[in-house]
């Protein structure tokens, strides 16, 4: 059984129960970094991220999870992906918790962290994958889109409303790049003779 149809099954089974049939839910699998420690609420580094804030907010990391997390799953092993999401979801929520441990009203949710880390460690080994977004009629080069999607996780942490997590995506990113570079080196020498010739 593949690991990543694991993963987006039960993140889209969470969010769909959390956003329309018990709020509550939703509510319990916050990350709130301020109650981190107060509270011992360690359980919300991994249950944030299978809840969404909107059904825009799922459908676009579910997108991305899709057109990436299986053929990175192909390349590096379901044991390897397992590893990669999990600690992702954690590792990017650290400047999370480090720019609003003090503040009692932040809270936020969602697989953005993670699923930023599939798609930066999917871009080292497939650098020339392409995908479509609806309404754009053209293939979307993977780096281009990560370079997108890297900006306006930026931007919209600078000018955030509403629960997304938008800083965990620099953080997964990051995480993504660092556990290939840790767990498959070589890796980015086919990256760097693939983008250079």
């Amino acid at each position: 059984m593949s690991i990543a149809l694991l993963i987006f099954a039960a993140t889209v089974v969470a969010s769909l129960l959390a956003l329309y049939v018990s709020p509550s839910l939703l509510e319990r699998c916050l990350f709130r970094p301020y109650w981190l420690r107060r509270r011992h609420q360690y359980d919300t580094l991994v249950t944030s991220g299978f809840v969404h804030a909107d059904m825009p907010h799922l459908i676009f990391n579910m997108l991305t999870f899709w057109f990436f997390a299986f053929p990175l799953e192909q390349r590096i092993g379901g044991a390897a992906f397992a590893i990669l999401y999990f600690v992702s979801l954690v590792l990017s929520d650290a400047g999370t918790y480090l720019k609003h441990r003090n503040d009692p009203d932040y809270a936020s949710l969602g697989a953005s962290g993670a699923i930023a880390a599939v798609l930066f460690a999917s871009i080292v080994y497939f650098p020339t994958q392409t995908l479509f977004i609806i309404p754009i009629p053209v293939p979307i080069p993977a780096p281009l889109f990560a370079v997108g999607y890297v900006w306006y996780s930026w931007y919209s942490a600078r000018h955030s409303r509403g629960r997304i997590n938008h800083d965990a995506h620099l953080g997964g990113a990051l995480t993504g790049l660092a556990f290939v570079l840790l767990t498959d080196p070589g890796a980015y020498a086919g990256l760097i003779q693939t983008v250079f010739g």
